[in-house]
C-alpha cells in the first residue's frame, strides 16, 4: 500500500499555512482557516473534472514552509503534550513524518452556486488527550478541499446532481489495525457497448493501479444477467498510514462519474503504552512480515504521559544527537539497538535546529494573500541596515522604474518595504529577498472574486425565421461566462448558427434566424452562479390560396401539379400514393415564394395515383388525382431482333415474348396466315398476362419458318405488328483437307466449304491433328479461322499426321471432316554459327565455325563450303564431298585476290540457309609480330630446392611459327642438362632434378623474319648452407662468454637468414640451444654455470633450413669461481647514415587497358630519401591518374585505368644529402587487338593497316 503523501497543496507548488492558536492553549483549540486564494487554472480543474491518463506528478514542497513544519513538529517527537508558542501542530500517521493530506469533495458535483474559489486549510492543534477514534476524523488532518467558505456554513446546501454511471457508489469505511475492508462501485451497462473505465486515487493524484501488492487488490466483474459491472477495491492487513480520502472515477466515452469516500484506521486496544527505544528497533526474531518496520513517528503519536518507572534510564536520542554519524554503529550495539537501518532512517526525520539568522531581524512571512486590484505590502527588518538588499520575483529581480508605479520600495529604519499597486493574476507568485548571502522566501496568493450574475436572461416566445437575442448582464467586464442549451454547451465556432457578443458586462447569445430546433432551454454559467430561461420557437399559421386539382393526362405528356400556400418560405414534400416523392431528372420539385410545383416532364403509367402535398411543419395537406389514358401499342424495338426476324434452332423450343401496353388492358389475337393460333394449342400456343403477351412452340420444326401477325384492340384503339420466324440448322461436314506443303514442324492445309451452310452462313472452322498411330485428336485453334487454308505449327519431326476441319456456324459445329492424307513434317538445320577466318597464306584460306544451333530430327550430314571472288556472284564448290568437321581450309586460290566464304549445313531435308563472312577475305600471307607473354610468377626470380623438378611454361605470339631459341648467361643450353620444347604458341623448359649448376639468367629470344623479342627468366636453385668457418671464444668473465665466428664458406646459394647457438657442458657433452635465429656474427652467452667448462657449436640457416654440420669452438670456456674480471672493449658509435640504395628494383610489367596496375620498389636511405617518379624522364606532378605511396621504404606508384598511352618508361628516383640512385621498368599496356584477331573478326583490310600503324607509332614513342 503506498504510503499516504501531502495533497492539499496549492497547484503552483505552495503549501497553505495555518496561523497560531490563541493565546489561552486549553484544549479543545478552535480550527483555525487561512484563505488563499489558487489561480484560476485550479478552480477550473475543480469544477470540471477531467479524465486523465496517467499519474499527475506531485509539487515540491518549498523548503521554507519544509523547515517552519520541521520546527513545530519538533515539540511533539520530543514526547511533549504541551503546544508551542506561535506553532501548529499536526498529526502524524504511518511512517510519514509530514502531516497527511485528507481530500475532501462529493461525487463529481459542481461547485455550489454560493461558494468561492478560496481554499481552506483546517489544522488541529496539538492535543495529547485527543481519543483513538478521533484521529481519522476530517478535522483531525490538514484538508484542502472544495467546501463552503466558513461564512457560508449556516447556508444551505444545493443538492447535488445524480449519479450519471455509478448505482451504487463506495461508502467510507473504519477497519482496525490489520483488518481487511472491501470497497465496492457498480454501474449498469444496460446502455453501454463497452466495459466503462474506473480508477481508484487516493488522495487528489495518486492512481492506485500501479500499487496493487499484497495489500491492495483490484477486482472486476460482470453479470450478464442484471448487465452490471462490479468493481472492488479490497485493503488487507491495513496499516495506520492507509487512512485518508479515497476517490473512485469512472468514465465512458463523454460521460464522467466520481465518487470520494474516507477510509478510517482504529486501534485494536493494545497499543503499546511503554515503548523503550532499545526494544523498539530490535529486530523481530519471528520472521514476521513486518518485521523491522515499526512506524516510530506512530508510536509516539499515540504514547501516554510518561511514568516514572518505565522511563528508560539513559536517553539514547539525545546521545545519538550529540554523536557523529560513523558512531551510530557502536552506540546502537552497546544499546543493544538492533534496526540500525530502521533507527537511520528515523535519525533522519528528526528536524534539525535552525541557525538564526544574521541578515534578517525578521524575515518574510511564508504566504501573503490579497484581493484582485489591491495592494500588499511585503516587509523585512534587517539586522544589518547597510546590507544590500534586492528584490526577487519567481527568480527574476525587480528592479525599481521612474515611471512605473506597479512596485514602491520604502525604507523606514532598519525595514525594508516593497509595496506591489493593483494586484492582478501575473502578480501571483513566489518573492524572494537576497540580503548579502542570505535570502527568505515567500509566497503571494492573489484572490479573484467569483463572477455574479447581475440581471438573469429572459424568457423568448417567437416563431420561425425570427432573430433571437438572449441578453444576461455580470458582475464584471469581460468576464468568462458559458452558455448553455439543454445542458450541453453552444458551438460559437465559424459555421455556427449561434453567435455570441459581449459589451462590457453585458453577454449575448444571437440566433438570426430561428427554427423550432431551437426550442429549448437556455443558461449562461459564470464562476458565482447560473441562470437560464426557456425558448419557444412556433411555426406561422397556414393559410392555402391555391389547392391542388385532379387532372386526366394522356401517356407521355407531361403532369404539372401548382398550389400556393402562406407563409411562402415553409417547406413541404409531395406524395404519391403514400410514398414520398424524390427529385431526379424526369421530376423537377420547385419552391417560389408561396408557389410551390411538382413538374414531370413524360408521363407514364407510374405516375397515376393520388398526390399529396405536406407543409413541413403543419398537420394540413393538400390532395389531387392523376388520371393516365394509353392506347394499345406493340413494343418489337425493345426486342432488337434484326428485321424483326427470330432465328431458332430446330428441335428447340421456341418462346417468344413481346412486351406490349394500353390502357386499359387491350385484348391480344396471334395468326399465321389466316390461321388463329389459339391458347389451348398442344405444340404452338399464344398466351397473354400483363403487359406482355407470348408465342410458345414446344419443338420447332423447319414448317414453322413464316411471319407471324399480332392484333391489339382496346377501347383506345386498335395496333398491329407482324414476326417472322427462321427454324435453322448445324452445318454439314467439309470435304477433306489437303496438305500440298511440308515444312520441319509446320505444314501447309486447304480445303473446301461444306455444302449446306445450316440456314445461317458459316462463321469459320475448328482444326484438329492427330498421330497416325493415335487415336487422340487435339484442337490446333481456339478463335474461329475465316479462311479455307491452315498452317499447323509445333509438329514432332519425323512422326506421320493426320488432320481434319469442322464447320461453324450461328447454330453450332458440324461433324468433322475426313481426315487428310499421312504427311511426315521434316526440316533443313538452321544456319552454322560464329564464322570466322582461322588463317591466311598466299594460296589458301582456313575458316572455322560452330554447328547450327538447331538440327532437328533429320539429323546433320556435313557442311558445304563455297566461295567466290569479290565482285562477282559464282560461287564455287571448294568441297567436293561433305565435311564433317568445323574447320575447312579452301587450297588453290591466287595470291593477292579477294574472295568471299560461305558455309551451309546438309541434311536429309535439303541444306539449310547459308552464314557468310561480312568482309571479303585477302589472300596474303600475314606476319603478326611476336611476343612473348611472361607468367607473373616469372616476371620474378623462380626459386626452387635443389632436387626439385623445374617445368616452365613461356607463352608467346607470332605468325608465321616464330623461332624461338633460349640462351643461359649468353651461351646456348646444353640438351643433356635442360630439356626444351616448343611449340607455335609457347616454350617449355623442363629440368627434371634441379642443381645449383642450374642458376643463372635464361634470355628466351622469339624471331619473326625481322621481328624479335626477348624475355629474361631468372632461376635460382638453392640448398642447405655450410657451417661458419671458424668459431672463437672471444674472451670470458663471470658467467658471460664472447663468441665470434665468420660467415660461412657456402651459402647455399641464398641469402643466410641466421644462426643457432648451441652449448655443452664438458662432463656431459650434451648439446643445448641457447639462442635461434640470430643474424649477426658475434655473441655474448651469458647464465653460465661457474665451475663448469663449455664447448660450443653454430649452425648457419637460410630459407632451406640449418647446415648439415656445425662448426664447434676447438677450446673450452672454463667459468671461474674467483677473481672474475671483465675486460670492457671501446665502443665506438656506428654511422648509420648510408646514401641511397634500392634494394628491390622495378620489374617490367605488362598491364591490361581499364584496370588499375602498380609499380613497386624499395629503398634504404638515412636520412630518410625523397622520392621522384618520372615517365619517359618527365617528372609527375600533379596528375590525377596517378597515386605515389611510400611507406617504410616502399615505393609504390599506383596508375588508374590505364589506357595504351600510359605505356612507357617509368624510373623511380631516390635523393638525400649523401647522394642519389633510380631504377627503370617498362610498362606495356595491353588492350588493342592483334592482325590476326581483326582478321577473325572480319575487319577490312584498310581499317587493319590504319590500326596497325597508329600501334607502331605509339610504340617508338
Amino acid at each position: 500500500m503506498p504510503e499516504p503523501t501531502k495533497k492539499d497543496e496549492m497547484p503552483n507548488g505552495q503549501p497553505e499555512e495555518s496561523v497560531a492558536p490563541d493565546s489561552k492553549g486549553a484544549p479543545p483549540l478552535p480550527e483555525i482557516s487561512l484563505e488563499i486564494s489558487p489561480p484560476p487554472e485550479a478552480v477550473a480543474e475543480v469544477k470540471e473534472p477531467v479524465e486523465t491518463d496517467g499519474k499527475k506528478p506531485e509539487p515540491a514542497e518549498p523548503e521554507p514552509l519544509q523547515a517552519m513544519m520541521a520546527h513545530e513538529l519538533s515539540p511533539i517527537e520530543n514526547g511533549s503534550n504541551q503546544p508551542q508558542t506561535g506553532g501548529v501542530g499536526v498529526k502524524e500517521q504511518a511512517e510519514s513524518a509530514n502531516s497527511t493530506v485528507k481530500e475532501e469533495g462529493h461525487c463529481s458535483p459542481p461547485l455550489p452556486e454560493d461558494a468561492s474559489s478560496i481554499k481552506k486549510l483546517s489544522v488541529d492543534l496539538p492535543n495529547d488527550s485527543v481519543t483513538v477514534p478521533a484521529m481519522g476524523r476530517k478535522d483531525s488532518v490538514w484538508s484542502l478541499g472544495d467546501g463552503q467558505a466558513p461564512e457560508d456554513l449556516d447556508k444551505p446546501i444545493d443538492t447535488p446532481p445524480l449519479s450519471i454511471l455509478l448505482i451504487e457508489k463506495p461508502q467510507s469505511g473504519t477497519v482496525n489495525v490489520g483488518g481487511d475492508i472491501t470497497f465496492v462501485a457498480k454501474v449498469e451497462a444496460k446502455d453501454l457497448l463497452r466495459k466503462p473505465t474506473i480508477k481508484w486515487f487516493k488522495g487528489k493524484w495518486m492512481d492506485l493501479a500501479s500499487k496493487t501488492g499484497k495489500h491492495l487488490q483490484l477486482k472486476e466483474t460482470f453479470d450478464r444477467v442484471t448487465k452490471i459491472h462490479t468493481f472492488e477495491m479490497h485493503i488487507i492487513k491495513a496499516k495506520e498510514n492507509y487512512a485518508g480520502n479515497y476517490r473512485c472515477e469512472v468514465t465512458y466515452k463523454d460521460k464522467f462519474d466520481s465518487c470520494s469516500f474516507d477510509l478510517e484506521i482504529k486501534e485494536d486496544g493494545q497499543g503499546s503504552q511503554n515503548i523503550d527505544i532499545r526494544s523498539a528497533f530490535k529486530r523481530s526474531s519471528e520472521g514476521q512480515e513486518d518485521a523491522g518496520e515499526l512506524d516510530f513517528s506512530g508510536l509516539l503519536k499515540h504514547r501516554e504521559p510518561k511514568q516514572q518507572d518505565d522511563t528508560p534510564e539513559v536517553d539514547v536520542w539525545e546521545i545519538l544527537k550529540n554523536a557523529r554519524p560513523d558512531e551510530y554503529e557502536k552506540i546502537a550495539f552497546m544499546y543493544g539497538i538492533t534496526d540500525l537501518r530502521g533507527l537511520l532512517k528515523r535519525m533522519k526525520k528528526i528536524p534539525k535546529e535552525e541557525k538564526k539568522s544574521e541578515a534578517f531581524a525578521k524575515k518574510l512571512e511564508p504566504a501573503y494573500q490579497v484581493d484582485k486590484g489591491g495592494k500588499i505590502r511585503l516587509v523585512v527588518d534587517l539586522a544589518d541596515p547597510t546590507v544590500d538588499l534586492k528584490w526577487y520575483k519567481n527568480g527574476q529581480e525587480i528592479r525599481p522604474s521612474p515611471n512605473q508605479r506597479k512596485y514602491i520600495f520604502e525604507h523606514k529604519g532598519t525595514q525594508r518595504i516593497m509595496v506591489i499597486n493593483n494586484c492582478n493574476s501575473n502578480d501571483d507568485a513566489a518573492y524572494s529577498v537576497a540580503a548579502g548571502d542570505e535570502k527568505c522566501t515567500t509566497e503571494l496568493f492573489v484572490k479573484e472574486l467569483p463572477v455574479k450574475i447581475v440581471k438573469d436572461i429572459e424568457a423568448v416566445k417567437t416563431t420561425v425565421n425570427e432573430r433571437i437575442e438572449l441578453e444576461c448582464e455580470v458582475s464584471e467586464a469581460g468576464a468568462q461566462v458559458k452558455w448553455m442549451k439543454n445542458g450541453v454547451e453552444v458551438p460559437t465556432g465559424v459555421r455556427s448558427r449561434y453567435r455570441v457578443k459581449c459589451e462590457g458586462t453585458k453577454h449575448f447569445l444571437v440566433i438570426d434566424d430561428a427554427s423550432r430546433e431551437d426550442t429549448g432551454t437556455y443558461s449562461i454559467m459564470a464562476s458565482g452562479g447560473t441562470s437560464e430561461a426557456r425558448v419557444q420557437v412556433d411555426l406561422k399559421p397556414l393559410k392555402i390560396y391555391q389547392d391542388l386539382q385532379d387532372m386526366t393526362v394522356l401517356l407521355g405528356q407531361p403532369i404539372k401539379l401548382h398550389c400556393e400556400i402562406y407563409p411562402g418560405n415553409v417547406p413541404g414534400r409531395w406524395y404519391r400514393n403514400g410514398q414520398l416523392i424524390q427529385p431526379n431528372d424526369r421530376i423537377n420539385i420547385l419552391q417560389r415564394h408561396k408557389n410551390h410545383r411538382l413538374e414531370i416532364e413524360t408521363s407514364s403509367l407510374h405516375d397515376a395515383g393520388d398526390y399529396t402535398f405536406v407543409p413541413e411543419g403543419y398537420s394540413q395537406s393538400l390532395s389531387a388525382k392523376i388520371h393516365i389514358v394509353d392506347p394499345p401499342r406493340v413494343h418489337l424495338d425493345s426486342l432488337n431482333f434484326p428485321e424483326n426476324t427470330v432465328t431458332v434452332v430446330a428441335g428447340n423450343k421456341l418462346r417468344l415474348e413481346i412486351p406490349i401496353s394500353g390502357e386499359p388492358a387491350p385484348r391480344v389475337v396471334w395468326m399465321k396466315g389466316e390461321r388463329v393460333i389459339l391458347e389451348s394449342g398442344h405444340r404452338v400456343r399464344a398466351e397473354t398476362y400483363g403487359d406482355q403477351t407470348s408465342l410458345t412452340i414446344e419443338v420447332t420444326e423447319r414448317e414453322d419458318t413464316g411471319n407471324y401477325k399480332i392484333v391489339l384492340q382496346n377501347e383506345a384503339g386498335e395496333a398491329t405488328a407482324s414476326v417472322k420466324i427462321k427454324v435453322v440448322d448445324i452445318p454439314d461436314p467439309p470435304e477433306a483437307p489437303l496438305v500440298p506443303v511440308v515444312g520441319g514442324d509446320w505444314c501447309s492445309m486447304t480445303w473446301e466449304p461444306p455444302k449446306y451452310d445450316g440456314g445461317s452462313p458459316i462463321l469459320g472452322y475448328f482444326i484438329e491433328r492427330k498421330k497416325k498411330q493415335s487415336s487422340r485428336w487435339m484442337r490446333l485453334n481456339f478463335d474461329l479461322i475465316k479462311e479455307t487454308s491452315f498452317e499447323p505449327k509445333k509438329m514432332i519431326e519425323g512422326v506421320p499426321y493426320e488432320v481434319r476441319v469442322f464447320a461453324v456456324n450461328a447454330i453450332g459445329v458440324s461433324k468433322p471432316s475426313e481426315p487428310s492424307k499421312a504427311f511426315t513434317p521434316l526440316a533443313v538445320t538452321s544456319e552454322p554459327t560464329m564464322l570466322v577466318v582461322d588463317d591466311v597464306t598466299d594460296t589458301t584460306v582456313t575458316v572455322k565455325w560452330r554447328p547450327p544451333e538447331t538440327i532437328g530430327a533429320a539429323g546433320l550430314d556435313g557442311y558445304l563450303v563455297e566461295y567466290c571472288v569479290e565482285g562477282t556472284d559464282d560461287w564455287v564448290v571448294s568441297n567436293k564431298e561433305l565435311t564433317e568437321k568445323t574447320r575447312y581450309t579452301i587450297t588453290g586460290l591466287s595470291p593477292g585476290c579477294k574472295i568471299l566464304v560461305r558455309v551451309k549445313a546438309i541434311n536429309a531435308a535439303g541444306a539449310s540457309a547459308p552464314r557468310s563472312l561480312q568482309h571479303s577475305i585477302l589472300v596474303k600471307e600475314v606476319i603478326e609480330p611476336p611476343k612473348i607473354r611472361v607468367p607473373r610468377h616469372l616476371k620474378q626470380t623462380y626459386t626452387r630446392r635443389v632436387g626439385e623438378a623445374v617445368n616452365l611454361v613461356v607463352p608467346f605470339m607470332g605468325k608465321p611459327r616464330p623461332k624461338v631459341t633460349w640462351l643461359k648467361e649468353g651461351k646456348p643450353i646444353e640438351p643433356t642438362h635442360v630439356s626444351i620444347r616448343n611449340s607455335d604458341c609457347d616454350s617449355i623448359i623442363f629440368i627434371r632434378k634441379a642443381e645449383r649448376s642450374h642458376s643463372g639468367k635464361y634470355e628466351m629470344t622469339v624471331q619473326v623474319d625481322n621481328h624479335v623479342d626477348k624475355a629474361i627468366i631468372d632461376i635460382q636453385i638453392v640448398d642447405l648452407p655450410g657451417p661458419p668457418q671458424c668459431v672463437t671464444i672471444e674472451d670470458v668473465w663471470g658467467g658471460n662468454v664472447a663468441l665470434v665466428w665468420t660467415l660461412p664458406k657456402d651459402n647455399g646459394n641464398a641469402p643466410i637468414t641466421g644462426y643457432t647457438i648451441q652449448k655443452a657442458d664438458k662432463k656431459t657433452m650434451e648439446w643445448f640451444t641457447c639462442i635461434e635465429h640470430y643474424h649477426r656474427t658475434c655473441i655474448t652467452i651469458t647464465e653460465l654455470v661457474v665451475g663448469n667448462e663449455y664447448f660450443f657449436r653454430i649452425f648457419s640457416e637460410n630459407m632451406c633450413g640449418l647446415s648439415e654440420t656445425a662448426t664447434q669452438t676447438k677450446k673450452s670456456a672454463l667459468i671461474v669461481k674467483e677473481g672474475l674480471q671483465v675486460k670492457t672493449q671501446e665502443y665506438n658509435d656506428h654511422d648509420f647514415k648510408e646514401a641511397p640504395r634500392f634494394t628491390q628494383p622495378l620489374i617490367n610489367t605488362f598491364a591490361v587497358a581499364g584496370y588499375n596496375t602498380t609499380l613497386n620498389c624499395s629503398v634504404r636511405a638515412n636520412p630518410r630519401a625523397k622520392v621522384i617518379w618520372m615517365k619517359n624522364k618527365i617528372i609527375i606532378i600533379d596528375d590525377p591518374r596517378y597515386r605515389m605511396f611510400s611507406n617504410q621504404g616502399v615505393c609504390t606508384l599506383e596508375i588508374r585505368k590505364p589506357s595504351p598511352y600510359d605505356g612507357g618508361l617509368y624510373t623511380c628516383k631516390a635523393i638525400n644529402d649523401l647522394g642519389e640512385a633510380q631504377v627503370d621498368c617498362k610498362l606495356e599496356v595491353k588492350g588493342g587487338f592483334t592482325f590476326y584477331e581483326l582478321m577473325q573478326r572480319g575487319v577490312p583490310l584498310h581499317l587493319i593497316d590504319k590500326y596497325m600503324n597508329e600501334a607502331k607509332i605509339v610504340e617508338q614513342k
